[in-house]
């Protein structure tokens, strides 16, 4: 359906803070849905195209806040209609604001929507289900919901991260309504590896067994994992904002020609700070240290051998590219290409805009088989291997998870030393009644 004469149930782009007895008192964490729509106001200054902005109702009254982006100088409503829509799906704790270095790129041949997952950024934030089949399938269920509220037959459906995840669910189970999938260093495809034990039956005596990661880091990621994960955000209080700046520096270096100040690193602090919603829902489908507990690898046959799929990541990023691997010996390699970025991480979208851009503009010229793109900074990574079997394989995704653990706590110790001895034993106080509030409710 054409953007340009679609009625969906809009509502104007306006916030509706929630109230009580208490909206007298200051705040504990200088945030608000105010704060996050004048920074994302900032930051969408930057897009030239013609951009609708609304929040879409869903039938149970949620809303998801959704943008439109065209073309300007395709003024013919019938030439945008020719063009399948390109949808994006931004990842765990992101919001559309991210995908700034795309959408005025992406626009110029096709209409582009964006919008923020449920639980998620400007949208709703509604309680989600403890059981992990049960808060994906809320997730994909507002998708589905917002796609026909939107009125779009079909789309080329592209996610990152956590996004990638649900948009192969949602293809799984839509596949009508999906003309190209694209996963962004998708979360969430590989199987745990199994324990250390559990490997070394039946390889025989000679088998080295590999220790596993030192008690310290277990321990911390046992009391991680009884929090939600942007729990330290909110608890920070006033300190959020700088926790932000401390342990997500590259955010404000990706986009310093756009914004020569804390623009980003505030988007990325009030789309979290908010009443924990989405994240209570990504909880519930993981597993310590960020492993899913129903892996897409054991679903990715289900999808339609004809559906066109391309996986893209970047070779920095701590998400294992054997997953593509994987999916190409699961799948029709004739409809399947996997794709590396040189000098891109996890948010290739970012890191790399031109060629991740270039990529995704025309998807279609990255089939048939095709393992090898030959551009400058575009190269694929292709080897036998499978990331459940191969113990290499399984040694190298351990690797990035024991890396990212080691330094979400390096981080931790480097902020608890900045702050002055009072400051450390306020901290402390408020971990302690953190953990005991959450004993005792």
């Amino acid at each position: 359906m054409d953007p340009a004469t679609a009625t969906p149930p809009i509502q104007e782009d306006c916030d509706t803070e929630p109230s009580s007895v208490w909206s007298w008192w200051p705040s504990w964490r200088p945030t608000s849905m105010s704060l996050l729509k004048t920074t994302e106001s900032k930051i969408l200054a930057c897009i030239q195209n013609d951009l609708w902005a609304r929040f879409v109702t869903l039938p149970n009254q949620d809303r998801i806040w959704t943008l439109t982006v065209t073309n300007k100088a395709k003024r013919n409503p019938a030439e945008q209609a020719k063009k399948t829509p390109l949808v994006m799906v931004h990842g765990f704790g992101g919001g559309v604001g991210l995908w700034i270095r795309n959408l005025e790129a992406l626009s110029r041949s096709r209409p582009v929507y964006a919008f923020d997952l449920l639980g998620f950024g400007r949208s709703s934030r509604p309680p989600f289900p403890s059981d992990a089949a049960k808060a994906e399938e809320q997730f994909v269920d507002s998708i589905e919901q917002w796609r026909q509220s939107v009125g779009l037959e079909n789309m080329i459906l592209l996610g990152h991260s956590l996004g990638g995840y649900l948009a192969a669910s949602y293809a799984i189970q839509y596949p009508a309504r999906v003309s190209h999938l694209i996963l962004v260093d998708p979360w969430g495809f590989p199987e745990r590896p199994q324990s250390q034990n559990q490997e070394g039956q039946g390889q025989g005596a000679e088998v080295v067994k590999r220790p596993g990661p030192p008690r310290w880091v277990k321990a911390i990621a046992a009391v991680v994992s009884l929090f939600n994960p942007l729990a330290v955000i909110r608890a920070a209080g006033p300190w959020g904002p700088g926790l932000v700046n401390r342990f997500r520096p590259d955010f404000k270096r990706k986009f310093e020609d756009l914004f020569d100040d804390d623009t980003m690193t505030k988007y990325i602090y009030h789309c979290n700070a908010q009443t924990p919603s989405g994240e209570v829902g990504f909880r519930a489908m993981s597993e310590s240290l960020g492993w899913a507990k129903r892996p897409m690898l054991q679903r990715v046959h289900l999808l339609p051998p004809s559906m066109p799929l391309t996986m893209l990541y970047g070779a920095r990023s701590w998400v294992s590219s054997s997953s593509g691997d994987s999916v190409l010996q699961i799948r029709n390699k004739a409809n399947t290409s996997v794709l590396l970025i040189d000098d891109a991480s996890h948010h290739v979208y970012a890191d790399e805009p031109e060629e991740f851009n270039r990529v995704v503009e025309n998807p279609g010229q990255h089939r048939d088989g095709q393992q090898l793109l030959q551009t400058q900074n575009v190269s694929m990574q292709y080897k036998h291997l499978n990331s459940s079997h191969n113990p290499e394989v399984s040694k190298n995704i351990k690797l990035n998870f024991g890396y990212v653990c080691v330094k979400y706590v390096q981080n931790i110790i480097a902020v608890l030393c900045s702050f002055g001895e009072e400051t450390k034993l306020r901290i402390l106080i408020l971990i302690i009644f953190l953990i005991y509030i959450f004993y005792h409710n």
